[in-house]
């Protein structure tokens, strides 16, 4: 008995250690305090033992000891076994800005700094642009128009964007922009994501491209006249840097500049010479002005003694001599004018470089720095956008559209997707804006910008993938009448550029956070390429006490012992805390998939993968339990937070389960399951009862859809029709025409009403006739399933009119 008492009070008193990261001495005095009493109680064995281990721990943990012996041999192996970071490598590693990515990565995440990032909202000039100018735009668009029947956006349309200054949103004032914040540019494109054309349109140049790249790397002559121009519109830009041969390793792209000396108007010139064939560039067929990314040589060294320069960033104007530029790609789904751009021997003077002759061979890191914001924006808010639509349009119809004398929204086989369409969109819309929010803080979130991008675009696709199911035949039949189905056809587009999501997940997530968002690898790699020791030694061990600290936090937190504190009260406290304890265990399990496969990780595509799902999951929750502290709760917005929260949770466990099932190490993973999971798996898919909650709440006129569909077009104010605002007119008065119904049913079913009375609109007439429903309720009825049915009805065209060449048209039939 002695022994084992002994045992466990030993266990507990070094888990406290190992919990604070105290370090060695703590450490020993727990082993060497116990190890006496062992002894003294005639415990020899387990006494001798914890004295041992207390030897060890000196000898190993003391940095006067270990630095003799131990600390060399460590480095000699650590230097062998490290992986090799290329330059390339660590210009991604170093772009952008650790924030709570880095919390989470760190498995002890502080809450408060989450919190520091507190939010002023959108400014009054802002809020006013989203909620007039946008509704302008996106009052100018018709998904049909613009796909089938024009394959561009309407000439008046673009005359607004230019006037009011669309494309300038980045461009401060100074320069004739609007100077808005990271937060005002995403809830922009969520508004105008009504239409993805519009979105894209709008969203490129204010993204990756020469108006960004300008304003951090341009020289003062080269801002001054562009970026007037780029904000009004005078000048339309694009950015080459995918090609056929270079797509999501951009490193490699063939495209080269060579510096040479030609004869201009008589005079020498040094420019440099231009070969490039880039493919997938968004407006390059209308642009004025191209971006260009190359591989820089000067073979007769007249800049430097250099002959590679590296990457370089050059802006060509149109009408170059050379340039071959305006033909078109035919992207899936969306016709966003696209397209290819070649150039040979293509001359241009060095002043056409972005930042001049100091930012030679600074293209890669120019690109890398940009897309860390970039990519946080566009596409992920452009993705969101497009879920509060679908989810809107999806709602309304799954209320209106009857079967069985019921609306489908009654039905639990179209709640579930509604109360999935649901919650990706609520989680979308906390990620985006609180991320955006950092932004506006002054940070660079490289590893948050992977995360959104990859899940919010995975997340547009499963909303569409349901709205698509629900609406049926209705968003099946392509034509005017159709809001939906277009834009369901260009969702790939969203989920391969800018980083393919399968490259994104498998490598980017947790391969650049695993350096990058580490405390201690970064300043490990750092210390074996200078040789420095004693930095390795503080690192490495530093490093030690955060894996015991890991272990000893996740095991003991999934008993509930050492809760931590976090900021939140209500339901969010159990999350946060949750979180936390999952923080750890990630942690935990990033150093042993490291230690254990070392280089070879980058090759593990799979289990990479499943590291960076739980941090996306993590992050994701993280941002959702910020949002809902921070925003006043609509009615049923409690069930909402839970569904999310306990969906994302239970994607992170699974994803741990499937990381221990499949490390080479089968010892290894049996063991970090033993410390993460001691109990199993906690979270468990959201409930039913959550899901007909929330799909009863969305599919009605609540305050909880009300919510989620702000900053929408969801008015009757624009030139084109708006589904979104009839199908809100007609889930205004659906109480009273539920009513209505059971009323004119009934009668039906109990034989008062003819019949042969089988529409509703002849059941209605039928009921007044039988004085069954008032004349005030059967004008009602009357108006309302006119809507309905407009809503409802879908396009049918001539026979011949898709057919391109007439003389190819087949006659079945006779006329």
């Amino acid at each position: 008995m002695p022994t084992l008492v002994l045992i466990v009070l030993a266990f507990l008193g070094l888990l406290y250690v190992m919990r604070s990261e105290a370090g060695p001495i703590p450490a020993m005095l727990v082993t060497g305090f116990f190890g006496l009493v062992g002894i003294l109680a005639e415990a020899n064995v387990i006494g001798i033992i914890l004295l041992l281990v207390t030897v060890g721990i000196a000898i190993s943990g003391l940095p006067s000891l270990r630095s003799k012996w131990l600390t060399p041999r460590l480095f000699n192996m650590f230097k062998k076994i490290a992986p090799k970071v290329s330059d390339t490598e660590r210009t991604a590693l170093e772009a952008g800005t650790v924030a709570w990515d880095g919390e989470l990565f760190s498995g002890r995440p502080n809450w408060g700094k989450l919190q520091a990032f507190t939010d002023k909202g959108l400014s009054d000039e802002e809020r006013a642009f989203v909620d007039h100018q946008c509704g302008v735009a996106a009052g100018m668009c018709n998904a049909w128009d613009i796909a089938k029947e024009r394959a561009d956006l309407p000439q008046e349309l673009w005359d607004y964007l230019k006037k009011e200054r669309f494309f300038g949103m980045i461009i401060p004032k100074q320069y004739g922009g609007l100077g808005f914040s990271a937060k005002a540019q995403s809830t922009v494109l969520q508004k105008l994501s009504v239409n993805e054309t519009l979105m894209v349109t709008v969203g490129v140049p204010n993204s990756l491209g020469p108006g960004e790249l300008l304003l951090k790397y341009g020289t003062e002559e080269q801002k001054d006249h562009y970026l007037p121009r780029l904000a009004d519109g005078r000048e339309i830009p694009c950015f080459g840097l995918t090609g056929p041969r270079a797509g999501s390793d951009a490193t490699s792209i063939p495209d080269v500049g060579t510096v040479v000396k030609r004869t201009v108007d008589g005079k020498q010139v040094l420019g440099l010479e231009l070969t490039f064939e880039k493919r997938w560039i968004t407006l390059a067929p209308i642009a004025s002005v191209v971006g260009l990314a190359f591989r820089l040589f000067d073979p007769e060294h007249l800049l430097s003694e250099e002959e590679d320069r590296g990457i370089t960033l050059a802006l060509v104007p149109r009408d170059t001599e050379g340039m071959e530029i305006g033909r078109r790609h035919h992207p899936i789904g969306s016709p966003f004018l696209n397209g290819p751009i070649k150039g040979d021997k293509v001359f241009v003077p060095l002043s056409t470089i972005i930042g001049g002759e100091e930012m030679i061979g600074e293209g890669w890191r120019m690109l890398v720095e940009c897309l860390s914001v970039g990519r946080c924006i566009t596409l992920p808010s452009g993705a969101t956008g497009t879920g509060r639509y679908a989810l809107g349009w999806t709602g309304g119809f799954a209320r209106i559209r009857r079967q069985f004398n019921v609306p489908v929204a009654e039905m639990e086989g179209v709640q579930e997707p509604l109360a999935r369409m649901a919650a990706l969109g609520y989680i979308a819309q906390a990620a985006v804006y609180q991320t955006a929010n950092t932004i506006d803080h002054g940070e660079k979130p490289a590893v948050p910008s992977a995360i959104l991008k990859s899940q919010l675009t995975e997340f547009q696709r499963q909303i569409l993938a349901d709205a698509m199911d629900i609406h049926g035949g209705k968003a099946v039949t392509l034509g005017p009448r159709n809001y939906i189905g277009i834009g369901y056809s260009a969702n790939p587009v969203a989920i391969t550029v800018e980083g393919a999501n399968i490259m994104t997940r498998n490598l980017m997530i947790f391969g650049q956070g695993a350096i990058r968002c580490h405390p201690f690898v970064l300043k490990e790699l750092a210390a074996k390429d200078n040789n420095d020791i004693d930095a390795f030694d503080s690192a490495f061990f530093g490093h030690v006490g955060l894996i015991f600290g890991n272990a000893a936090r996740s095991f003991s937190q999934a008993f509930g012992v050492g809760r931590p504190k976090v900021p939140f009260s209500g339901p969010a406290a159990v999350y946060a805390r949750d979180i936390a304890r999952l923080s750890a265990g990630f942690s935990l399990c990033a150093d042993a998939a490291m230690a254990s496969l070392g280089s070879k990780l980058k090759q593990r595509e799979m289990l990479s993968a499943r590291l960076g799902d739980v941090l996306s999951n993590l992050y994701l929750a993280s941002m959702l339990l910020k949002q809902w502290d921070e925003s006043e709760p609509a009615e049923g917005e409690e069930a909402l937070l839970h569904y999310s929260v306990q969906w994302l949770l239970n994607r992170a466990e699974q994803a741990f389960d499937e990381l221990f099932d499949n490390l080479p190490s089968r010892a290894l993973g049996l063991m970090l399951r033993v410390v993460v999971m001691p109990r199993g798996r906690r979270w468990k898919r959201p409930s039913d009862d959550l899901a007909r909650d929330i799909a009863n709440a969305i599919s009605n006129d609540t305050a909880l859809r009300t919510k989620l569909l702000q900053n929408t077009w969801d008015l009757h104010d624009g030139t084109q029709d708006n589904p979104l605002a009839s199908y809100n007119d007609l889930l205004s008065t659906q109480k009273r025409a539920e009513d209505l119904y059971r009323k004119v049913n009934k009668a039906y079913a109990k034989g008062e009403l003819p019949a042969d009375a089988l529409h509703p609109e002849e059941r209605v007439e039928a009921a007044l006739a039988k004085g069954i429903l008032s004349e005030e309720d059967a004008s009602f009825m009357r108006e309302r399933e006119h809507k309905v049915l407009e809503m409802l009805t879908v396009d049918d065209f001539d026979y011949d009119a898709f057919v391109i060449d007439k003389a190819k048209v087949l006659r079945h039939q006779p006329a």
